[in-house]
């Protein structure tokens, strides 16, 4: 295994971290809501009646963030070694695992951790070993 340590962004980490954290502090206190993205996400193509807003400026505010981080200081370069089909694929392989999982990485594992959520700490866990595997099939078992 090889490291590469001039991609080793501890305080940018921090800070995305920090900032993850105040933004789902401030939904729940704010608008007593769960920063899942799939939520606000499903929310929004249903929308219920005032429900628009505050869904369409988180979403924007999420696309937005990459450009407003390259003022903070380079990006490291994107290398991704998957063809668009396979993204295609696994992305709506996402999109269904986070139905039936009743919540995606962010919705669990952020906001329903810190709830102390027994329901989100086993979502989290399969996640991450959903992870661990697909990580290990696909670099040591000859997998795609």
């Amino acid at each position: 295994m090889h490291i590469d340590w001039s991609a080793f962004t501890p305080w940018s980490a921090l800070a995305g971290g920090a900032l993850i954290g105040l933004a789902a502090a401030a939904m729940a206190l704010l608008l007593g809501r769960v920063a899942g993205i799939s939520g606000i996400l499903g929310g929004l193509l249903r929308p219920a009646p005032g429900e628009s807003r505050w869904r369409l400026a988180f979403l924007i505010g999420l696309l937005l963030a990459p450009w407003l981080a390259r003022w903070a200081g380079e990006m490291p370069a994107l290398k991704i070694e998957a063809s668009s089909g396979l993204l295609i694929v696994a992305g709506l392989l996402v999109g269904v695992g986070t139905r039936y999982g009743a919540g995606c990485t962010s919705g669990h594992g952020v906001c329903g951790l810190s709830r102390l959520s027994g329901r989100s700490l086993v979502a989290t866990l399969v996640f991450m070993a959903a992870g661990f595997v697909t990580v290990a099939l696909m670099r040591h078992g000859g997998v795609l």
